[in-house]
């Protein structure tokens, strides 16, 4: 999903933004993140950003998901989304999609008044990441479609190969990303991935891993 504004340089871009801690949701630059929004704290933050410049944080809590807690700590990388698209569900919730612009690292979470938490936050070290299809002729994509074939094999999982196989391999890469099924410490390891190919490369492995392993998922149908 394109997005109504360009963000050429991390100068453009607010460094006090609000952040959705969420384990295992993946959100990376140009790829799509829908979520289901239903916590008082967290409607208001998408009315609040709605009025605002549409801006979000996706970061992963560091913390053991069974010991969850209200205020959990965070890992020091996450990436800022846009607000792309929204809708109310008539039972009080809100459907959205947010659209990864770049990763940032923590400086410091800030005090506020807001139910939610805002980070002051720095994009500096991950200016390439405004530049779209940076680093694609790197990727193995021959080794990575391999690699997915034999995943979807194993799970019986029906997908559109066609649309696969056509698709630009940063929107491949990042895609395959946000659908694995892997844990926080490994979406945490392809977000913190330093560019394209080294992700590509962890997103091979992590699946190459859980195939010899034998683990499977239910079956579905990948878009």
């Amino acid at each position: 999903m394109a997005i109504n504004i360009a963000y050429r340089s991390p100068n453009e871009i607010p460094d006090v933004i609000p952040v959705f801690p969420l384990p295992r949701a993946l959100l990376l630059p140009r790829a799509e993140l829908p979520l289901n929004i239903f916590e008082p704290r967290y409607l208001q933050m998408i009315e609040d950003v709605i009025r605002g410049e549409r801006l979000i944080g996706m970061i992963q809590p560091n913390e053991p998901e069974e010991n969850a807690t209200k205020t959990p700590p965070l890992y020091s990388i996450g990436c800022l989304g846009r607000l792309t698209s929204f809708s109310e569900s008539g039972d009080g919730r809100y459907q959205v999609v947010l659209t990864g612009i770049t990763r940032f690292r923590v400086i410091e979470e800030i005090d506020v008044t807001t139910p939610y938490r805002q980070c002051k936050v720095d994009y500096t070290i991950f200016g390439e990441d405004l530049v779209q299809g940076f680093g694609e002729d790197d990727v193995d994509r021959e080794a990575l479609l391999k690699t997915l074939a034999n995943y979807l094999a194993a799970n019986s999982i029906e997908a559109d190969w066609s649309g696969i196989t056509q698709a630009p391999t940063e929107a491949l890469v990042n895609g395959l990303c946000l659908m694995s099924p892997f844990g926080v410490r490994e979406k945490q390891a392809l977000l913190e991935a330093p560019d394209l190919r080294a992700r590509a490369q962890l997103l091979v492995a992590a699946t190459e891993i859980t195939l010899a392993a034998g683990e499977t998922d239910e079956n579905g149908t990948l878009q």
